[in-house]
């Protein structure tokens, strides 16, 4: 009796994980986006006990790198045990050595790819093929499937095919477009499979083992005269992949009833118009297919399965006799190439073909850009023309080179039985995941057929998400975003003013909108535009005050699970009672390990999920004007580029708009966040200057540089229009005028600021209160900051900003409204590096968080000062930033020296004026020295620039080069993975090198970027992905490890526990001519802080972390070891341990533990405080060393 058979709601990632863990017996590993729930599945799973096809559970390895990952899988293979990793992107091309190496020597492998965006002009996590297509000469096969359900059925095919060939295979699928795609599938059979498997395949591969029961030796070097006649001894390997292949494909076909082939055929069998392509496209192109061949078209689709060894015969029988012309389309661009891979390959396989069809190529969809139906019709319109357009693009406009093809209007093509939705929301406010939970709940336990996709932009927690929901009740192919919505939840009403959220709603449709108002308040608030659409499409329009529920049952911003319930109620797409019993045990399975009060507060959110309202729509609306644009002085390069991509209308935008804003490279203008104004906060705080002290802690602290001092004199005050309060200290600017003030338009909320804030008396100087963009003291606060932003000079050149903390945040922050979560624990540290050094700062950023909230195009929130200066920030790679950025130290020392030797040859010359000689030697005297170098580059700038205009040869060179005569303070920037983990080995070599550089490593003790997996700064006992289990090993001191070199400045910091020490440390650093390396303890959404405030209490999570000796403060001063002292300084107190294990519970990283592993938890835990102690008494020692007679010395 055949087995029933079973459906799951899953996306692309599971469903290889799923499979691929049957095959696995070892799996090395190492995150990356969007490959790292794959390898996180097959953790958790190993984890519960999961066994595979031979009765074990696997065994999972995270590595330093990808390239670790590679060697390790190398090494596994050679050692007998079947071995995958999973990977991407740039992780993959780490991979490629490893690569050649396991395809040379014929080890069955499989490396899963959820292919994505190679890093070009700029960094994208989203998917294409560029990474795959670098690897096609490695010698590994390459497959390819192009849905979730292609994934489920065909990962298979790859371990089969391993096996039996010894050739290593990359599997793949598009990265986001079906990795991240969720979609009710059908299940494959493990017994099935396993039936599959053939045991002398595995007999072969074990018996190959290495071994020094029967040694053999591997890895040999080889001469010309074998080596390229020996390469050609593996060619018979590869000609049998294609039909054993085939044959898994046929036997896959008659498990599932769903027919494959090397390359499918879909469409008009006697098609004379083809497109042939792999990967997710697949399905739009299968409705635009079915659409025009009902028009009496004949098309047909040709899609590739397997990519490498590409087999001429395959495809020839695949095209039908028909064929009269072919287009065909590569997610990938090869600059510089005669075309891209697989249009070439196509070309090439058909050029002796007898039917001599007309074959051109094009590009579609890099970096996930949407592929609609539309987007296929306009290539097979292409076809069709006389001279059909080669080296085409696709759903783009390019009007430089004119490459694109017209556009062709969207056409609703899911089906009539097919409800689409979409859900604006705000990054971290759980709307992504409660709409998992959704299409879970219907996928599961109905009938219904369903399909999730989920769009963000580039910031942290706090920025755009949108949810792209169907459900039918025939399968779903549309995986193309929701263009034609029946349902739109807007749960930010501040996106009224920002997005076009109606668009493409569907006539008598339906919209959410999460609103703080009712009433007159609530029609007044919604734009015009907005009441124009409802009234002229019939929409029905329903508004709840989720933020206010939510603050009531104590669930802070978190709204999802409130407005998941309303959809639910509204639109009852299933049962009521189904729903709310399924959304239920979702909420258990999701939060239990939070605890249960987070499971009753979610469950009351359920419940109230019926508090919504409809809103009358009126007819008159129909006639409704838009309101008047506002003007303001924004500059062009803000509305042409910045502003259409913060609207979520980049795909509007065409290639001239990059090119005549001269942005081709990658090159994006500073201080472009200033003009977001976003106003998604639900509260803000306000000052109240009676309570008001002027320490300064609360801009100390913010994490988005919105709370800032400012300083006026007499004239300046006189157009300020909020309280002031007369300057205290210091001298230089007492009796002027102070007044805090925040940016209401840019604060996201946190409250880090009025939780430290001391105030006056125990009453604070600022308080939370509830915001809204409408209300008039809002609108007056964001005036008051417009105006004393453009109009209030910085005081700054005035006072010591290095004294004292107070002092340093009377400086201009050069780092403001990043796309960093709210509450953040990293971006203190870098504002108030760019406030102490910005204006001469050179950042190489580590890829991670860091660079994400640094450099996300549209918003850069490095900005410059009044004087058109500011830091100079890039991004090179995850893996190399230490030794990108020792790169810019040498290039700098370079053109120091030839500015050096160009003033030596003027001062050589007798027609060289005094003044001139002086500038220069007291130039050269100074230029290694921050001050000094400043006063003589504003002595010598004026003369260079004399001497150019008088026809001087040399001081015309110099006028080029005068950019580095003052003193560049050089920082390395990243997080934990890049420091600890995947360039410790260059940044340990770069602080060798003894250069002057400046490492700031901020610690959040997980890979936070990519989803919070485990790194070798995760502590003992830690919950995090890779350590399902908590982490059994101890945290790496990487900084006592640097201070064995005894000339390297290092410090442990935590600005929450000590402002004091944290400005001493950073200014100490930078002030030491060589380099130096600071550790910053970064609390981080990651760590689920349970303490009531969440991220509000970041700065508080630090003082505590230091409190009961989790975290330690200390300084390493090489300086002080020539002085006779001992250069190391225990800044931290004796801990109170008796506070530690609550600590450990305030987390979520550590209370889970507890959850999951009850018998285990409390010796982990033991663990883990025993370790911090045995550090604390490694630095106690160290602090109590005696110097006095050390040779390190100068005069000894």
């Amino acid at each position: 009796m055949a087995k029933e058979k079973k459906f799951i709601t899953c996306d692309g990632n599971t469903a290889a994980a799923h499979v691929s863990y049957m095959f696995t017996e070892v799996a090395a590993i190492y995150p990356i986006t969007p490959s790292s729930p794959m390898a996180e599945h097959v953790d958790e799973w190993a984890a519960k006990g999961r066994k595979n096809l031979f009765g074990q559970t696997v065994t999972v390895q995270e590595m330093e790198s990808e390239g670790g990952a590679a060697g390790a899988v190398h090494g596994s293979l050679q050692a007998g045990a079947l071995t995958t990793t999973f990977t991407a992107s740039q992780g993959l091309l780490l991979m490629i050595p490893n690569m050649y190496k396991i395809a040379g020597e014929l080890l069955p492998a499989v490396f899963d790819v959820a292919a994505r965006s190679v890093a070009t002009h700029a960094l994208s996590i989203f998917g294409d093929q560029s990474d795959v297509m670098a690897c096609r000469q490695t010698g590994f096969a390459i497959f390819c499937s192009g849905s979730v359900q292609e994934v489920m059925d065909l990962t298979a095919v790859p371990h089969l095919s391993t096996l039996k060939t010894s050739v290593p295979f990359i599997n793949f699928f598009d990265g986001f477009r079906t990795s991240h795609e969720y979609h009710k599938i059908e299940e494959i059979d493990q017994d099935a499979l396993a039936k599959l498997v053939d045991p002398a395949d595995i007999k072969h591969f074990r018996d190959r083992a290495l071994s020094p029961e029967r040694p053999v030796t591997r890895g040999t070097a080889e001469n010309p005269e074998t080596f390229f006649t020996h390469r050609e001894a593996c060619n018979s390997y590869y000609d049998k992949v294609p039909g054993v292949v085939e044959h898994y494909l046929g036997e896959i076909s008659k498990i599932t009833g769903r027919e494959y082939h090397l390359f499918n055929y879909y469409g008009a069998q006697d098609a004379e118009n083809i497109i042939i392509l792999m990967g997710s496209a697949s399905e739009p192109a299968r409705e635009a297919i079915d659409y025009l061949n009902k028009q009496g078209k004949k098309v047909c689709m040709v899609s590739v399965h397997l990519f490498r060894p590409f087999s001429v015969d395959f495809l020839r029988k695949a095209i039908p006799a028909t064929v009269k012309r072919i287009a065909v389309l590569d997610r990938t661009k090869e600059p510089g190439a005669e075309g891209e891979p697989l249009y070439l390959d196509v070309k090439s396989a058909l050029y002796e073909d007898p039917r001599k069809p007309v074959i051109v190529g094009g590009r579609y969809g890099l970096s996930s850009a949407d592929t609609t139906p539309a987007d296929i019709i306009s290539v097979f319109n292409n076809l069709e023309m006389p001279e059909p357009k080669n080296h085409f693009t696709v759903g783009i406009v390019d009007d430089v080179t004119f490459t694109s093809l017209p556009k062709v209007p969207e056409i609703p093509m899911g089906g009539d039985s097919v409800f689409e939705a979409k859900f604006y929301g705000l990054g971290a406010d759980g709307t992504v995941g409660a709409n998992k939970n959704s299409v879970q709940i219907i996928g599961n336990n109905t009938n219904k057929y369903c399909q999730a996709y989920f769009s963000y932009d580039s910031k942290k927690s706090g920025g755009f998400t949108c949810s792209h929901l169907r459900f039918g009740d025939d399968p779903i192919h549309s995986s193309y975003q929701v263009n034609t919505p029946n349902f739109v939840a807007c749960h930010v009403q501040a996106y009224l003013y920002m997005y076009d959220v109606t668009r493409g709603l569907r006539k008598n449709g339906t919209f959410l909108l999460n609103t703080i108002f009712e009433g007159d308040e609530l029609v007044n608030f919604i734009p015009n535009k907005v009441k124009r659409y409802f009234a002229k499409n019939n929409i029905k329009v329903y508004y709840i005050n989720a933020t206010k529920i939510a603050h009531e049952i104590g669930l802070g911003n978190r709204t999802n699970t409130i407005l998941q319930s309303a959809f639910f109620r509204i639109t009852k797409v299933i049962p009521l009672d189904l729903a709310v019993n399924q959304m239920k045990a979702f909420i258990v399975k999701s939060y239990s390990r939070k605890g249960q009060d987070v499971v009753d507060k979610n469950y009351q959110a359920v419940d109230r999920g019926d508090e919504y309202k409809e809103l009358t729509v009126d007819p008159a609306w129909a006639n409704l004007k838009d309101e008047a644009k506002k003007e303001d002085d924004a500059p062009a390069f803000v509305k042409e580029l910045v502003r259409p991509i913060n609207a979520q209308a980049g795909d509007l935008l065409k290639v001239s708009d990059f090119f005549k804003n001269g942005t081709t490279d990658g090159t994006w203008q500073n201080g472009t966040s200033a003009y977001e104004k976003r106003g998604v906060e639900a509260f803000v705080p306000v000052w109240n200057s009676e309570n008001c002290i002027q320490c300064n802690k609360c801009a100390f602290a913010c994490p988005h540089a919105a709370i800032r001092p400012f300083v006026m004199d007499d004239e300046e005050v006189k157009g300020c229009k909020g309280d002031t309060i007369p300057i205290l200290a210091p001298q230089a600017i007492k009796g002027m005028h102070f007044r805090q003030e925040i940016s209401v338009m840019d604060c996201l909320g946190c409250g880090n600021c009025v939780d430290i804030c001391p105030g006056k008396k125990g009453n604070k100087a600022l308080s939370m209160v509830p915001f809204r963009t409408d209300d008039p003291k809002m609108v007056a606060e964001a005036q008051n900051w417009d105006w004393l932003v453009k109009n209030v000079s910085s005081k700054q050149n005035l006072i010591d900003i290095k004294s004292n903390p107070r002092n340093s945040q009377f400086a201009t922050p050069l780092f403001e409204f990043s796309g960093a979560c709210a509450g953040c624990g990293e971006t203190p540290y870098v504002k108030l590096v760019s406030q102490l050094f910005g204006d001469r700062e050179m950042i190489a950023n580590a890829t991670g968080c860091s660079s994400i909230y640094s450099a996300s195009i549209p918003a850069t929130p490095y900005t410059t000062n009044a004087k058109g200066q500011g830091p100079a920030f890039d991004n090179s790679l995850f893996e190399d930033f230490s030794e990108f950025g020792l790169g810019m130290v040498l290039a700098n020392k370079k053109m120091k020296e030839r500015i050096t030797m160009l003033l030596n040859e003027l001062m050589e010359k007798d027609s060289t004026s005094a003044d001139f000689k002086a500038a220069a030697q007291k130039w050269i005297e100074n230029k290694e020295d921050a001050d000094g170098s400043k006063a003589a580059a504003a002595e010598l700038k004026p003369l260079i620039e004399k001497g150019a205009q008088e026809g001087c040869p040399i001081c015309t060179e110099l006028k080029t080069l005068e950019h580095y005569l003052v003193k560049r303070s050089q920082w390395l920037i990243g997080g934990d993975g890049a420091s600890y983990d995947i360039d410790y080995g260059g940044l340990d070599h770069v602080l060798s090198t003894g250069e002057d550089v400046n490492v700031l490593v901020m610690d959040t003790e997980v890979y936070s970027n990519t989803g919070g997996q485990s790194s070798k700064a995760t502590p003992l006992g830690a919950i995090a992905q890779f350590a399902a289990q908590g982490k059994r090993v101890r945290k790496k001191d990487l900084g006592l490890m640097e201070t064995t070199y005894g000339y390297i400045y290092v410090a442990q910091i935590a600005m929450g526990a000590n402002n004091n020490q944290t400005l001493k440390a950073i200014r100490e650093a930078e002030a030491y001519h060589g380099p130096s390396l600071i550790i910053a303890y970064s609390p981080c959404i990651n760590h689920g802080l349970k303490r009531k405030g969440g991220m509000g209490k970041s700065q508080r999570e630090e003082a505590l972390a230091v409190e009961c000796g989790y975290w330690h403060l200390w300084r390493y001063n090489p300086e002080l070891a020539m002085e006779g002292k001992n250069p190391f300084q225990l800044d931290s107190k004796e801990p109170e341990w008796d506070k530690f294990r609550d600590f450990l519970l305030g987390e979520v990283r550590y209370l889970s533990v507890k959850k999951a592993y009850p018998n285990e938890a409390e010796e982990l835990y033991a663990a883990c405080e025993r370790m911090a102690k045995i550090r604390y008494q490694s630095y106690v020692r160290k602090s109590k060393e005696d110097w006095s007679d050390s040779l390190e010395q100068e005069n000894k």
